[in-house]
């Protein structure tokens, strides 16, 4: 028994000990923690007020920089309120000046204006003048021109009976070979025969030349040249067996052509002259 109580005695010592030897750690860690925890919030109370320090600074700056612009603001909105009242009597003043500018040169614009209008009428009373003299010499003019027509036309009358084709068409034409024989028979008037080629040179006959220009062999029609007296005539666009009248030579004797076949490329036909025309040529 006394062993017994001696070993529990022993046991409770030792619990004792280890108990006394854990509060004492617990303890050092807890004055640890909390001397930890002070140094934060002492780092952080010092911290905040650092930065509450720098915000108030930046605060005080920001005020007075605000107060530096207001001030100035208001000095600019001084001046320029100044310079703007200035600037509007100055502006005032050059348009004053401009509207009697523009007044004056209205003025003399209008006065120009009444100038040219007087001149203008004046102008449109000569110009009036000039064509109702005009007009009288258009009217002399007219009569001229209606006289010099008809001159002209009696010209041509005159022309036409003198080298032209005759209104009447003779009675005494061949149409062929045999018909030309017998016109020669008579003795009346001398008849050359001839071929004209078309493109070629004039042909002399007699104391003519012929000129084929054209020829269409299916509608039996033909365009021919007169050279007589030195002039040249056109007998366009006539048609077999008819014949072409013209006067030449100084005593203005009747000639006479009559083409009687047409080829594609040629005629074929004779010449007539009075009988006191002797000279002949060959076809």
């Amino acid at each position: 028994m006394t062993g017994l109580f001696e070993k529990r005695s022993d046991e409770k010592i030792v619990d004792t000990a280890m108990s006394s030897r854990l509060l004492h750690a617990l303890m050092v860690v807890t004055a640890i923690y909390i001397v930890f925890c002070l140094y934060l919030i002492f780092s952080t109370r010092r911290q905040l007020a650092s930065y509450n320090a720098a915000e108030q600074a930046s605060i005080t700056a920001l005020w007075q920089r605000q107060d530096k612009i207001e001030a100035d603001i208001r000095v600019s909105n001084e001046a320029l309120a100044q310079q703007l009242g200035t600037t509007q009597q100055d502006l005032q003043e050059r348009l004053q000046k401009r509207a009697a500018e523009l007044r004056g040169q209205q003025r003399g614009l209008a006065k120009r204006l009444q100038d040219q209008a007087e001149q203008q009428q004046e102008d449109m009373g000569q110009i009036s003048g000039a064509v109702a003299e005009v007009q009288t010499q258009l009217t002399g003019a007219k009569a001229d021109i209606a006289a010099t027509h008809t001159q002209i036309a009696s010209t041509n009358a005159k022309l036409d009976s003198a080298i032209g084709d005759l209104n009447g068409q003779s009675h005494l034409i061949a149409r062929t070979r045999e018909e030309l024989d017998e016109l020669r028979h008579r003795g009346d008037r001398n008849y050359y025969e001839f071929t004209l080629y078309k493109g070629s040179h004039a042909t002399p006959v007699s104391t003519v030349s012929l000129q084929l220009k054209n020829v269409n062999s299916k509608k039996n029609r033909f365009t021919l040249n007169v050279i007589a007296d030195d002039r040249i005539v056109e007998k366009k666009d006539r048609g077999v067996a008819e014949p072409l009248q013209f006067y030449t030579g100084h005593d203005r004797q009747l000639y006479e052509v009559v083409i009687w076949t047409t080829e594609n490329n040629r005629v074929t036909g004779y010449l007539s002259t009075p009988k006191s025309i002797t000279i002949a040529t060959a076809d």
